[in-house]
């Protein structure tokens, strides 16, 4: 038997990765990314009911050429999804990690989720308005609610730290206050979102308001089963970085 038969160096075992294919695999990376970017911009501007048509005008293409990278619209939407979700819980873990106290890691986190939200409501709701309900066959509601499922677990352990840090209680017992504070953080924000005209609230205000409910609420009650007394006063917003 020879060595190529054998799976040598020759042989398919051993064959060395054609170039041309890297190349290609590489580009195809490149221009999936910009896509996706030119679909944000394009939703972004147009709202969370722009058709393939409208998002393929913007970005200077061919719907076409989506659904050579996408499938379909339900693709496309995944790979939104997963890049807002993805681009978002960096930004947390960067807030969380830089706050000098976990009272201003919580600070920061809502802030941050505020932020995202406001600067692009028409993605944010482009992505979890479908993931929620579908508004017809071709949104693929399945794959943004992964993507927004684990975003939201990978959430809640960020969140659970600061909390488990204020009660000085393990991570895990902070979990389920974590996940209760999650889901209120997202359905006070997009009730905001959705009534910024009329609130009157601005996002400092509001960052602070929801700040100082989970502080000395649930937070509170889990230090003083730790530790038989209250939680220490949080930080004044004085004290805390200011962000635009």
């Amino acid at each position: 038997m020879t060595v190529a038969a054998q799976g040598g160096p020759q042989g398919p075992a051993g064959a060395r990765p054609d170039g041309r294919s890297t190349r290609w695999d590489d580009h195809r990376a490149q221009r999936r990314t910009s896509l996706v970017r030119d679909a944000r911009r394009a939703i972004h501007e147009l709202g969370p009911g722009a058709s393939m048509d409208e998002i393929a005008a913007v970005a200077g293409t061919s719907k076409s050429i989506f659904y050579r990278y996408f499938d379909d619209k339900a693709g496309l939407r995944l790979a939104v999804a997963e890049a807002v979700v993805a681009g978002m819980h960096r930004k947390l873990a960067e807030a969380a990690h830089e706050a000098p106290t976990p009272h201003s890691a919580l600070r920061a986190m809502v802030r941050v989720y505020l932020q995202t939200i406001e600067r692009s409501p028409h993605v944010y709701w482009f992505v979890t308005r479908t993931a929620i309900g579908g508004n017809g066959p071709d949104d693929g509601a399945s794959g943004p609610v992964e993507a927004l499922g684990a975003y939201l677990d990978s959430v809640i352990t960020l969140v659970a730290e600061p909390a488990a840090q204020a009660a000085g209680v393990p991570a895990r017992s902070a979990a389920a206050w974590a996940a209760g504070a999650v889901g209120f953080v997202r359905g006070t924000g997009e009730w905001w979102l959705g009534h910024t005209l009329t609130a009157g609230l601005t996002r400092e205000e509001l960052t602070d308001q929801i700040t100082t409910w989970l502080w000395t609420g649930p937070v509170g009650v889990l230090h003083h089963g730790a530790t038989g007394g209250p939680a220490d006063p949080p930080d004044t917003p004085t004290t805390e970085k200011q962000e635009s």
